[in-house]
């Protein structure tokens, strides 16, 4: 599945990157220079990132949060910025601002990361999520003592961490850019401005109201945010845009105590099957949402966005064949449903299995639901009509437990709970001029054109900046599509940090419109 880039050959050829003739490997090229730089640098890279990963993150331990932000502000002291820690509030999560000027440049790029991380509880760790392991793929997954090789790393060789791919890789990317490019005396074309969120995996809460007190620190022409995997393929991605989110809990209520269900289950009702039932309600088997007048937000997709997904690599059938799937749902294409809504239920709990398991109803079930939102949709109209919904179809909504008297009075219960935040989509047309800089800038360092994504499936608070201060936005991700984010066994494959390394380096010297 993978696409390893080529080695730093003088190839006599050149392709056309979006009308520009740029040669795969000129010498002396950015490129070169940082891929010279980083094959006598490997180990230090990797020592300076397993440093990195060791430090716990975990979005809701905010002084865990806080060690990162010290931590990740020294290393951008270090190397030459001006930095300090910006809240929105006393005792939220720190974002990390620095800002570089350079003399003469005539644009201000902010590049956007987040360096929090998803919890660590999942099952199937295979070594613990904060101390940093060097492995080979799956299967298999062996131990490599890297710090006793000999000879170039194996680039296939891979990081396992909590956040090495999701999202401190384009932290170290761009550290080790800037390391390669003060090595060979170089200087950004543009003035710099990093912006290091640290509340992403709480669904950015507060990202807004910080943003908005800080809008003339965060001016600048162009956003280039680094989170996200690559493309299946393995080839190097520029998206334009993330789709929007709303989350939220529910629950539903059946006896106040646990009956036996051989006594009580033809005549008490189950929380297990009214779970059931409800979540069944709100979607059809190819994935439709069922909710009236869902769709009737969600924006028309541009002629430009069909062709862009259109002229996208195929990989749908490997796709799956490595994630064992018998079948799909929704388009036939996996990139053609990222500019409509969807609907997945996180998680459903009710009773107990195993050594606890009880033939009894159970008191009450629980579930975990989010939508991720085309562009047009908010997080707001997005809770009315699923409330909505819920009324009509006989279900009395309760934001706390229900007391007895509410209980009688209500044959349907469901306490609905929306989680903090949520935000809308964010879309960049990909003919402006800044968007066609970073794909011919990336193009020129990778030697080929890289594919277009007009909208990622993901959401990130990253809309609040790119609305707040109406600036184009582009996605550049490094890390490999099967980088396990948000789950076990997280890790980074070494090549996609070599070459991410090369790409933000190309993108501090080489971006001009």
């Amino acid at each position: 599945m993978h696409v390893r880039l080529r080695t730093a050959l003088a190839y006599a050829t050149f392709v056309c990157v979006l009308g520009v003739a740029v040669s795969s490997a000129r010498a002396g090229t950015p490129r070169d220079t940082v891929r010279t730089w980083r094959k006598a640098h490997e180990k230090a890279i990797v020592a300076d990132f397993v440093t990195l990963l060791s430090m716990p993150n975990v979005a809701t331990n905010v002084g865990d949060v806080e060690k990162n932000a010290a931590y990740i502000e020294g290393q951008l002291r270090a190397r030459g910025f001006e930095t300090r820690l910006l809240t929105a509030e006393p005792g939220t999560p720190p974002s990390i601002f620095a800002e570089m000027k350079v003399p003469r440049a005539k644009r201000t790029v902010i590049f956007y990361a987040h360096y929090d991380g998803q919890p660590i509880g999942q099952k199937g760790w295979i070594s613990s999520p904060f101390e940093p392991s060097m492995r080979t793929a799956f299967p298999g997954a062996k131990v490599v003592d890297w710090q006793n090789s000999t000879g170039p790393l194996d680039p296939d060789w891979r990081i396992f961490a909590r956040s090495s791919g999701d999202d401190k890789a384009s932290i170290q990317a761009m550290l080790s850019a800037l390391d390669a490019l003060k090595a060979a005396r170089m200087k950004p074309a543009v003035n710099v401005k990093l912006l290091y969120e640290g509340e992403e995996e709480q669904g950015s809460p507060h990202f807004s109201a910080l943003v908005a007190k800080n809008l003339d620190l965060l001016q600048g022409d162009l956003l280039i945010m680094g989170d996200g995997p690559m493309h299946q393929s393995g080839k190097q991605m520029v998206n334009f845009g993330n789709r929007g989110i709303a989350s939220l809990t529910m629950t539903v209520y059946g006896p106040t105590k646990p009956l036996h269900d051989g006594h009580y289950g033809s005549w008490a009702p189950s929380p297990s099957v009214m779970i059931a039932t409800l979540i069944a309600s709100l979607r059809d088997d190819e994935g439709h949402i069922l909710i009236p007048h869902f769709y009737e937000d969600v924006a028309a997709v541009s002629a430009a966005d069909k062709a862009a997904l259109a002229a996208m690599p195929s990989v749908e059938g490997e796709l799956e064949r490595a994630l064992g799937l018998g079948y799909h749902v929704g388009p036939a294409r996996l990139a053609d449903g990222y500019l409509a809504p969807t609907l997945n239920v996180r998680a459903i709990h009710v009773g107990d299995d195993g050594p606890a398991a009880a033939n009894a109803i159970a008191t009450h079930a629980d579930a975990s639901l989010d939508f991720r939102l085309a562009p047009g949709e908010t997080p707001e109209h997005t809770r009315e009509l699923f409330e909505s919904y819920l009324t009509e179809r006989g279900w009395f909504i309760v934001r706390a437990e229900p007391d007895l008297d509410t209980r009688l009075a209500h044959a349907k219960i469901v306490k609905v709970v929306w989680d903090k935040g949520g935000a809308i989509a964010t879309k960049t047309p990909l003919d402006l001029p800044a968007s066609k800089a970073v794909i011919a800038s990336i193009g020129r360092t990778v030697g080929y054109q890289p594919i277009e994504l007009p909208i990622v499936g993901a959401s990130s608070g990253i809309a609040d900046i790119v609305n707040l201060l109406h600036v184009p936005m582009a996605g550049v991700s490094i890390a490999n599509y099967d980088d396990n984010q948000h789950a076990q066994n997280e890790n980074l494959r070494l090549g996609n940090l070599w070459d991410g390394i090369e790409v933000y380096a190309g993108l501090l010297t080489d971006l001009n419109w």
